[in-house]
């Protein structure tokens, strides 16, 4: 007895059994997280030291080697990089998706520590963060005052905001842009100070003498104990400017306010943060690596909202920022095309059968099929996310297949003449076996999407789960419940009224013309194969011409403008051309469509920037207020912004897919032993592709433009004068850059003491003529011009390191109408073409997660179709049926693709799920008329032609109503419109081309190849007949120990004298 009969028979029993899964799904939905994507970032470390005043060479051979070398050795280490720059090492460690992170953050910490003797001394301690080093802010919130300037703002943020965002759950770090910390600075006038006979080494002595605080004891009697403190650290302005550094040549002290100026200030001038043109900081949140965006963002605006009562009245608090409200409304617009879909659905179940009782039961099935799936995503930890929700809306012109084709089955055989109740037995009973094998199917193509290997196989795997499971329920709801139902809710066909006759005469119409057609082309069987292949001919044509790419270009609520500026550029440079660059942008304000511009100068992330760059984020407008997409907007400032004299100003989108930065979308690394050869092998890659019309603002990270001055020390001259080098050194980097010496206190907080030139003392490289040290030989003053040689040469700002081998990455954009597919192919071209073999050309950020991508799901691909062919080779006991089937699989790609390239989109991650998806639901269709064609050759003797032909009238309703819904399933996702549309309708426009020439060739392909092929076939049945046959004639009046019985002589049991075999469905 099947499933089907028992629901029937026992009708409460069915109703418990949906309940029962709808509660579970409903508990289940309560418990799920809601995300944008599924939990696919990978464990990532950080580790950035400070090293003020080292150029990038000495910070990669005396930081960045040697933390590289001491945390290779960690386990599960997926790929290391760095990157080294004037002053500051970053090492960023990705490990395998396995990993604990907070496991891998103890080893990073305990084996930078083995190494912490073998950093410089005059370097900061590494700082160690949860965060890829590249990561960037997923919120900034701006201050603005009035009456307070970035230096009050930025210790007023420090003191009362930045603690208290750190411990939100889920941040990795909270920094301070334009940040101007408050600090003591040292101005030394070197005239003065020579004219004095002194020399830096005295100030910085007589600073960490006079400037300190030591334990004194504590005084002890019989009763107490009174501890000692002597407070002998300076607190303010004054008392440094007091300080006596050494005796005159009169007799009367020299202080250090005679030859220094001494002033509260910020120890770096050279960052600033403008909203909307109006000068503050911004307070930039990053979150952990593993961290989920909206939990954290809904955390750091509850702390905010908290903090904002007890700000002061000048302050200003703005949310300049923020990646969450992209995904609060990306998830919304799914969940409104969900409704539309199923609204959709229902209407045209409605319009086919014509009866509001006959609509009900799918319209309760679809429900019940989706909320049961939220119990299989809740056991395996999964979430709700975009792409959940996107499976769920495709689900439902999934879901509801099952149900509509037992409902047709029963409402066909009740319009016949049968009862209700027993067309709901005989009608659940005939189709059963179609929908156990198209749900089978279906599982088969959407569960090997789940085991895709790499980030895109974690990406797509909670999609693939959430389909399955929804189709797996729709098949025991379709099983149980649509049966229970058609048995109680539908009746016999009383007398139709006008409306209803045209309708029937419509449908009635439609079959005599589908059985015309088919007959005709049954009649000229080569012809429709020719037809079936030269359209999956033009497949081939299609995916040449299609521009391919990992992910497409969303409209995220904002855009990015990296400004550049020739390398060497001062800080004030950079910033009064980036004002060019905000005046340009500001209109998109006054338009309405943009709501702030935001400007970063210097930008550090959670590391400072170099001073000749600069970010300038523009905020949208919400969606619903706003009739331009963020693309066109980017499209119409590219070339206003291309005429800014002065510095490279680009545009960029921020990538989907939960990438991170903002580079271009072709990111190549070349990589190798030794630095020359890889300078010279990028150089050769780099002419090549700016050679390719086709790849825009093509560039490298490696540019010996940077203007340094090397000094070499005359060591022969400065021993015979009794100077170290070490004294040189220091001497060049007090004057020169600037050295933190001590600390001091203000109201609780500690602040550096910073000792520095005068602005005026080191504009030149003749101002070292006047820079003097003290010759250990007499203690007279050397100028240092007379021990050191110097030159000006040209050096790269950075030095970056992939996988502990030095590297350059060349980026570069594409023109429109260029795929990224397109150019990585490019690429390799050239590098068979010109590179040797020892080097190493990779590719990184969407370049990356292209190739990663593409191959996973082409095995997924070949894997589906595969395990689908398997399947119904095992369901119809036969190896030629599921050639049947799955040959109008290539006519659905080529609609699939016409669908792409109708809609002027690229071929990317999602049209390729979409491919693997049509597999399944293209088997759907031919399965139908297959099953039902041997089922009349069993039962009515047919030919497997005149099987064929009927089969695929009568299934014609049933395949139209399913098709149909799948379509309309799809049409909102690809019709829509809002935050995250383009993702959404790169899926839908597959699905909805690949169905609709799919079905169409399926209703004439799958009879003719049945036709032609099905003769070399034996009926499913006819083993069990020829069994039956077989026992009848030949019964066993005593089996034996020889025979079917058991060791014992004893009969076999379940058959006897005369008793037949069980045949199929007893």
């Amino acid at each position: 007895m099947i499933l089907s009969d028992v629901s029937i028979k026992r009708p409460v029993f069915a109703t418990v059994l949906s309940l029962l899964l709808v509660v579970l799904g409903l508990s289940a939905a309560i418990r799920l997280a809601v995300r944008e994507y599924p939990d696919v970032d990978t464990p990532e470390v950080s580790i950035s030291t400070a090293y003020r005043g080292a150029p990038a060479s000495l910070v990669e051979t005396q930081i960045t080697e040697i933390v590289e070398g001491a945390v290779s050795g960690i386990e599960g280490i997926r790929s290391m990089r760095s990157v080294s720059r004037d002053g500051r090492s970053y090492v960023s460690i990705e490990f395998n998706v396995d990993r604990d992170l907070e496991a891998a953050t103890n080893d990073v910490r305990d084996k930078v520590a083995q190494v912490m003797d073998d950093l410089p001394e005059t370097a900061d301690q590494p700082i160690i963060s949860k965060a890829d080093a590249d990561a960037r802010a997923m919120l900034w919130v701006t201050l603005t005052s009035d009456a307070r300037d970035s230096l009050a703002l930025t210790d007023y943020a420090d003191r009362y905001i930045v603690d208290r965002l750190s411990v939100v759950p889920g941040v990795a770090s909270v920094y301070i842009g334009g940040e101007r910390r408050y600090a003591m600075r040292i101005w030394i006038d070197r005239q003065a100070l020579a004219a004095r006979g002194l020399t830096v080494t005295d100030i910085t002595a007589a600073l960490n003498r006079e400037n300190l605080e030591l334990p004194a004891g504590s005084i002890e009697t019989t009763n107490r104990e009174v501890t000692i403190r002597t407070d002998t650290r300076f607190a303010g302005e004054d008392d440094f400017r007091r300080l006596i550094l050494a005796g005159g040549t009169d007799g009367s002290p020299i202080r250090l306010g005679d030859v220094a100026r001494v002033e509260v200030g910020a120890e770096d001038y050279k960052n600033e943060i403008r909203s909307n043109g109006m000068s503050g900081i911004g307070i930039g949140v990053i979150r952990q690596s593993k961290a989920n965006t909206l939990d954290v963002a809904n955390g750091v605006r509850a702390e905010i909202e908290q903090i904002r009562t007890s700000l002061p009245p000048d302050i200003r608090v703005a949310y300049s920022y923020d990646e969450s409200l992209f995904i609060s409304e990306a998830i919304y617009e799914v969940l409104h095309a969900l409704v539309i879909a199923l609204l959709l659905v229902v209407g045209i179940i409605f319009i086919f059968l014509r009866s509001i009782a006959a609509t009900l039961v799918p319209a309760v099935a679809i429900p019940v099929s989706v909320i049961a799936s939220l119990t299989v995503l809740g056991a395996l930890g999964f979430s709700i996310n975009v792409l959940t929700l996107l499976a769920l809306v495709l689900a439902i012109g999934l879901v509801v297949d099952d149900a509509i084709v037992v409902l047709e089955n029963i409402h066909r055989r009740i319009e016949e003449g049968e009862p209700p109740l027993l067309a709901s037995l005989r009608g659940s009973r005939q189709i059963a076996f179609a929908v156990i094998a198209t749900t089978l199917v279906l599982i088969a193509v959407f569960v090997p999407i789940s085991f895709m290997e790499g980030r895109t196989g974690r990406l797509f795997g909670e999609f693939g789960i959430a389909m399955a499971s929804s189709v797996a329920f729709s098949m025991l709801v379709a099983l149980t419940l649509t049966p229970m139902m058609c048995s109680k809710l539908l009746r016999a066909p009383g007398k139709a009224n006008a409306a209803e006759r045209m309708s029937q005469r419509f449908f009635d119409g439609m079959n005599r013309v589908y059985d015309r057609i088919l007959g005709w082309a049954m009649a000229a069987k080569l012809v429709v194969i020719a037809i079936a292949i030269g359209i999956s001919v033009v497949a081939g044509i299609l995916y040449e011409v299609i521009p391919r790419e990992f992910a497409p270009t969303e409209d995220r609520g904002s855009f990015i403008v990296v400004v550049e500026a020739p390398k060497g550029s001062s800080y004030d440079y950079t910033s009064r051309n980036v004002e060019k660059v905000e005046e340009i942008l500001r209109p998109l304000v006054d338009r309405g469509v943009a709501s702030i511009v935001f400007t970063i100068v210097s930008p550090g992330t959670n590391r400072p920037s170099p001073v000749d760059r600069a970010f300038v984020i523009v905020r949208l407008a919400p969606w619903s207020e706003r009739d331009v997409r963020q693309t066109d907007l980017v499209r119409e400032v590219l070339p206003k912004l291309s005429a800014v004299p002065g510095v490279r100003a680009v545009p960029v989108n921020p990538p989907g897919l939960g990438q991170r930065g903002f580079s271009d979308p072709l990111e190549v690394v070349v990589a190798g032993l030794d630095r020359e050869d890889v300078k010279a092998w990028a150089d050769t890659m780099l002419r090549r592709l700016q050679e390719n019309p086709k790849l825009t603002n093509v560039s490298t990270d490696y540019e010996e433009t940077k203007p340094q001055l090397d000094v070499s020390v005359d060591r022969e001259r400065a021993a015979a004068l009794g100077i170290t080098a070490e004294e040189i050194g220091g001497t060049l980097e007090v004057m020169f850059g600037s050295r933190t010496v001590t600390r001091f206190e203000d109201r609780g907080e500690q602040y550096d003491v910073v000792l520095q030139a005068a602005d005026d003392d080191r504009a030149a490289a003749r101002d070292l003529s006047n820079v003097f040290v003290r010759a250990g030989t007499d203690g007279s003053l050397v100028p240092l011009s007379n021990l050191v040689r110097m030159e000006e040469v040209a050096v790269p700002p950075e030095l970056r390191r992939v996988d502990r081998l030095p590297a350059i990455t060349i980026e570069a954009g594409l023109a429109e109408g260029y795929g990224l597919g397109n150019a990585i192919e490019e690429v390799r071209r050239i590098a068979a073409e010109e590179l040797p073999t020892a080097a190493r050309v990779t590719f990184d950020g969407q370049s990356r997660e292209y190739v990663d991508a593409g191959a996973g799901v082409m095995i997924v691909f070949a894997l589906a179709i595969l395990i689908v062919f398997l399947v119904l080779a095992a369901q119809f006991e036969s190896w030629i049926h599921p050639v049947i089937i799955l040959l109008a699989v290539p006519v659905g790609l080529t609609g699939g693709l016409a669908g792409v390239w109708l809609s002027g989109g690229t071929f990317n991650i999602y049209s390729q799920i979409g491919m693997v998806m049509l597999v399944g639901l293209m088997a759907k269709n031919g399965i139908l008329i297959v099953e039902f064609a041997n089922q009349l050759r069993d039962e009515e003797g047919l030919s497997p032609a005149a099987a064929a032909r009927k089969s695929a009238v009568l299934r014609l309703r049933p395949i139209l109503m399913t098709t149909i819904a799948t379509v309309l399933g799809a049409v909102p996702l690809a019709m829509g419109h809002g935050a995250g549309v383009e993702s959404r309708s790169a899926l839908a426009v597959v699905v909805i081309g690949g169905m609709s020439l799919a079905t169409v060739m399926t209703l004439f392909l799958v009879p003719v190849l049945y036709a032609m092929l099905a003769g070399f076939t034996r009926p499913a049945g006819s083993i069990a007949k020829r069994l039956t046959e077989l026992d009848r004639n030949h019964p066993s009046a005593h089996v034996g120990p020889e025979s079917h019985g058991g060791a014992d002589g004893t009969a076999a049991r379940g058959t006897g004298p005369g008793r037949p075999l069980p045949g199929p469905g007893e």
